[in-house]
């Protein structure tokens, strides 16, 4: 439930689930490998073991969504979850003219050879090629998010290999100095959902996924070289272009571009709920992600060249 690490967008009650006593966090792991590695087979079993399946997984996914900006995951997981509740639970709760629609549809509904014979192939299909990805998960070197045929059919997905204890963040600056070395003019570039302003509170963004913020998030864990798309987004921001502007939460130049842009790496933490400076996080800056670069720098002009961004 530390969703001060596990999330790459965090909403005003994240605080809340990180500070609750240490033992209704252990509850809280011990809950998760009942729900994720016990309630799914029970999905399969009778009409009261899917019941109890499905209303752990749609209640452990609920959780998530209320203590974290997981984008549309969560809501995407409880869809499958739905079928464990079967059509006498659903007569119950949809209107009735929903359940009178379903049952001419099932007194109409025909048998079809070729739907079954393709449903067959395709399950016949999709077990062969789950053969490698079912191996990988016992291999003591499991490889994420991999694909093992030329389709992409089948694959292993994961989106943390480890989930870390600390929460690295990258701030984009702006100054209009003619030195970078002397400024003490620097402005932040606001994020939509991610921490930036040690002040500011998160938001509700889900299930909206800022594409910017999650990218930048595993951005942080890395360096440059390993995400060159970010010198592409710091010419963009030093030409103003509204395009990767609409990509923040404001603009702290809307009259004219600056004349450098910087990257800085910080370190944050949920600051204490009731703490006299009334901030939401505190933040320790580890340094410089990028150096200071402006419109004509030879070393972003050549990198910019070379992916072919600029001519």
């Amino acid at each position: 439930w530390s969703s001060d690490v596990c999330s790459s967008d965090l909403n005003p009650i994240s605080r809340w689930f990180h500070f609750l006593p240490h033992a209704v966090l252990q509850f809280g792991v011990i809950w998760t490998f009942v729900v994720e590695l016990g309630a799914p087979w029970f999905c399969f079993w009778p009409r009261w073991g899917r019941y109890i399946a499905g209303a752990l997984i749609i209640s452990f996914q609920l959780t998530l969504i209320v203590s974290g900006n997981l984008s549309f995951f969560n809501w995407l997981t409880i869809l499958p979850a739905l079928a464990c509740f079967d059509d006498r639970f659903w007569r119950k709760i949809v209107p009735t003219f929903l359940t009178s629609c379903a049952v001419e549809a099932q007194l109409a509904a025909k048998p079809s050879r070729p739907m079954n014979g393709i449903a067959w192939a395709v399950t016949g299909l999709v077990a062969l090629l789950s053969i490698q990805p079912a191996l990988n998960l016992l291999s003591p070197h499991q490889a994420m998010n991999t694909s093992y045929d030329p389709l992409h059919l089948v694959n292993t997905y994961g989106a943390f290999g480890t989930v870390g204890r600390e929460r690295p963040v990258i701030v984009f600056e702006g100054t209009d100095s003619a030195d970078p070395a002397t400024a003490t003019d620097w402005k932040e570039y606001p994020y939509l959902g991610s921490p930036w302003d040690p002040k500011r509170t998160p938001p509700f963004i889900a299930p909206y996924q800022p594409h910017l913020d999650w990218q930048l998030w595993f951005a942080a864990m890395a360096g440059p070289t390993e995400y060159p798309w970010t010198l592409n987004l710091v010419w963009k921001l030093l030409h103003n272009d509204p395009a990767t502007l609409g990509l923040f939460a404001g603009n702290p130049f809307p009259d004219h571009p600056p004349r450098y842009i910087r990257a800085v790496l910080y370190n944050y933490h949920f600051a204490k709920p009731g703490n006299p400076e009334h901030v939401y996080w505190t933040r320790d800056r580890l340094g410089l992600w990028l150096p200071a670069l402006s419109a004509d720098s030879p070393a972003l002009l050549d990198a910019l060249r070379q992916e072919g961004w600029i001519q």
